[in-house]
């Protein structure tokens, strides 16, 4: 199965600050990828990367093309939505859709108004008139009805409130997502997305410091909850990444530890991809 991400060795410098090092991934078809980090950890300018929009050093291939010199065809195949609206904002609600229309050869329209009855936008107001989470819903309604192979989320609901964020990625999941498709969501709220990512990959400094999928990160990390009296024995055994205390106890994420033997200490779960991401970025700080 060929990768429709691929990228070796990719970087990127403003003067003396290394947005990205040297960062090399593949993402094949069918995977739903969170790429995580802090803000200025290197995600805007990565995504900026794959779709073309800046130069780097490396080698990169999306969906076969050459972002920089193919950029005009990778993004008839591609769906980037932001945080921010792109969108006209001096164009009615119809008015996109034609426009649309008339310059896109996969936009369908009929895909677009289908999409939009199940919402409250309305079709004759101008897009600068809409609230955000509005805009956002017009954005995700376009870019569905283009038929992309990639779909790029770059912090997708920011300012927006509950409902709208869980519409949202309904939404992609169940009109969008399949296994010919891939979806890299970009965030730094992890927890929102960690329940439908089949992948993760967290980012900080410009460099990658994991990337596994969901079951990697379950067979790797473990998390112990042990009584507080036994934690100064047991921190200098088994050395966690990272700890905190809760109700007069102590929690440990470890790595690549022996669960058999953690079963006779206390508690084990798997941790959440949010906990993970605490413990390496604590690492890396």
């Amino acid at each position: 199965m060929s990768a429709l991400i691929e990228l070796k060795n990719i970087s990127k410098s403003y003067g003396d600050l290394k947005a990205l090092d040297n960062v090399s991934l593949e993402i094949l078809p069918g995977r739903i990828v969170g790429l995580v980090g802090p803000n200025g950890a290197g995600k805007t300018t990565l995504l900026r990367a794959l779709t073309g929009e800046l130069d780097y050093t490396g080698e990169a291939k999306v969906l076969g093309y050459e972002p920089r010199s193919q950029r005009a065809e990778l993004m008839l195949e591609t769906g980037v939505i932001h945080d921010i609206s792109v969108l006209p904002s001096w164009m009615k609600v119809n008015e996109l859709l034609g426009f649309m229309d008339g310059i896109h050869p996969g936009f369908n329209r009929e895909t677009a108004e289908t999409f939009l009855k199940t919402t409250t936008i309305p079709m004759d107001k101008k897009i600068k008139s809409l609230s955000k989470g509005m805009k956002t819903q017009l954005h995700l309604a376009v870019t569905l009805a283009t038929e992309t192979k990639l779909l790029i989320l770059d912090e997708p609901t920011h300012g927006l409130d509950i409902l709208f964020r869980k519409q949202l990625y309904t939404s992609v999941l169940e009109d969008y997502f399949d296994e010919e498709k891939s979806l890299l969501i970009s965030t730094h709220q992890i927890e929102e997305v960690e329940h439908i990512l089949s992948d993760v990959i967290f980012i900080n400094k410009g460099k990658i410091l994991l990337y596994a999928s969901i079951e990697e990160l379950g067979e790797r990390f473990t998390q112990l909850t042990i009584p507080a009296d036994q934690a100064d024995k047991l921190r200098t055994e088994l050395k966690p990444m990272s700890e905190y205390g809760i109700l007069g106890r102590r929690v440990f994420l470890l790595e690549n530890a022996d669960t058999q033997a953690l079963v006779k200490m206390g508690d084990i779960q798997t941790p959440s991809v949010a906990d993970i991401f605490v413990a390496l970025m604590g690492g890396a700080a």
